[in-house]
């Protein structure tokens, strides 16, 4: 069998990694489509997955011009490239897969989570065969969509997947029980981000000012463009790879993006949300926060003066106790996906322990 994925982001590459490597052990033929966009194709590198490059997106928000041209350039590429692949079956999300699927007359498996925008899902949920989503999120996308306890980041944050390396302390060079930070600013470039500012220049810096009296302070900047000269920060410049480890042995993650939140929260790590301007409901931090594993704010100050209470205070085991009593019982989402690729698509064929993780989506009223 022919599978083919689509990860635009790097976060879909740490979504599908492990169901790519499970595949590829069984005999499937697995390739991998993806962009030039931030670490994404590091992230393939490192991980040793087979993949193809199908254009570039650039870590700044682009012009409407600039993004007709390049969606242009990408969509002839995924014709070109999914033709030439001819898949039995396609994960991914967006037009991307849609197209990849139509093109090659394939089932189509998208993979959502409860973004913002309504774009991604208008123009391909008419193309997918089977949807699949976290329960938490918000959306009623029709006949073919399916929910499970979960969320999208147990496909690689799992229990039964992740175990974080102990030596992080060491890679990033401070002692053994030195207490750290990580900040991560969003470049904001990303379709669903239009219109949405988070952290400002002067909130970025007082933020890691105050958090430097009480920690060491890691920034990941998505943009790459700061300047940390006069800043009391260092930059993390770990391979991205490492990311969820450096987060699992952080006292704290702060952000105004919402994936990397949502990572922290599911590894015990004391995780705060910045909204900014981004006044969207996601079923997936409402579900964190009442587990007491992330909480979010759309006020600075707040948020601000809660990332110092809990640095200052270590939280760090309150949150681990909160995750053992709740992350465990989730799906593994790697074999949920696995066994989908198997019977392409066609979730009526999947035996009975994948069937028995799967409802039909409802209407959240």
């Amino acid at each position: 069998m022919r599978v083919l994925v689509f990860a635009n982001t790097p976060a879909h590459v740490h979504l599908y990694r492990h169901a790519v490597d499970h595949l590829a052990e069984t005999g499937h033929e697995v390739l991998v489509l993806t962009r030039e966009y931030a670490c994404t194709t590091d992230l393939l590198e490192f991980f040793g997955l087979p993949y193809r490059r199908y254009g570039t997106h650039e870590t700044r928000a682009p012009s409407n011009l600039e993004l007709a041209h390049e969606l242009g350039e990408q969509f002839g590429r995924i014709v070109w490239e999914a033709r030439r692949f001819d898949p039995d079956v396609v994960f991914g999300r967006g037009p991307y897969a849609a197209l990849a699927g139509t093109v090659t007359r394939t089932p189509v498996v998208l993979v959502l989570d409860d973004e913002p925008g309504d774009f991604n899902h208008t123009v391909s949920r008419p193309f997918a065969d089977c949807i699949l989503s976290p329960e938490v999120t918000r959306r009623d996308l029709g006949d073919d969509h399916y929910t499970f306890d979960g969320f999208k980041e147990c496909a690689y944050l799992h229990p039964d997947i992740f175990e974080a390396d102990r030596a992080i302390h060491e890679f990033l060079a401070l002692d053994p029980d030195e207490s750290y930070a990580l900040v991560r600013f969003n470049a904001m470039d990303a379709l669903h981000d239009t219109g949405i500012e988070g952290f400002s220049r002067d909130q970025r810096r007082d933020l890691l000012e105050r958090l430097s009296e009480h920690a060491t302070v890691f920034v990941s900047d998505e943009s790459g463009t700061m300047d940390f000269g006069d800043l009391p920060a260092r930059p993390y410049d770990l391979h991205p790879a490492l990311i969820h480890d450096a987060m699992a042995g952080a006292d704290l993650l702060v952000a105004d993006t919402g994936t990397m939140v949502n990572e922290a929260g599911l590894l015990g790590t004391p995780a705060l949300r910045y909204q900014g301007t981004d006044d969207h409901e996601y079923g997936e931090f409402s579900e964190l926060e009442r587990a007491g594993l992330a909480e979010q704010f759309d006020d600075y100050a707040a948020v601000r003066d809660r990332a110092v209470e809990l640095v200052r205070t270590d939280a760090t085991d309150r949150w681990q106790r909160r995750r053992q009593a709740y992350v465990g019982d989730l799906v593994n989402l790697t074999d949920l996906l696995v066994a989908v690729a198997e019977v392409r698509g066609d979730l009526a064929e999947l035996d009975s322990p994948a069937r028995a993780v799967l409802r039909p989506r409802s209407p959240v009223r």
